[in-house]
């Protein structure tokens, strides 16, 4: 299933040009944090971090739609949400926070944060 009305994405480290229309884009960008020792002994660790989604709307739009676009984005990755891929299954902790907006350059922007973990095996 897919979030309706989509926005164009720039990926970390791929080519991206903002829409030509001046028109909403979201960034993503991966931000892991130290990795977590839960327990003592060998082969056991828990990868954590965010999954930081920024709204990059045009000024003077009002904050209505961003907000909106915010909140389908939390409720796509509800707390306790697992995803599972190549023996790692990563869990979302935590609601995610939106906020708080910025003006950079001609854009309103809004982050949405997501707290993630992975337990690994080694």
């Amino acid at each position: 299933m897919a979030i309706a009305s989509p926005l164009p994405t720039q990926w970390e480290n791929v080519v991206f040009a903002p829409p030509t229309d001046g028109g909403a884009y979201q960034a993503a960008d991966l931000l892991p944090a130290s990795p977590d020792n839960p327990t003592l002994g060998d082969g056991f660790y828990r990868e954590q971090g965010l999954l930081q989604v920024t709204l990059s709307y045009p000024l003077n739009g009002g904050s209505g739609p961003a907000y909106a676009k915010a909140e389908t984005i939390r409720d796509w990755f509800p707390r306790g949400l697992t995803v599972s891929s190549g023996g790692i299954t990563v869990r979302i902790d935590r609601t995610p926070a939106i906020g708080p907006k910025r003006v950079v350059q001609d854009r309103f922007t809004l982050p949405i944060s997501v707290r993630y973990s992975a337990d690994v095996f080694s």
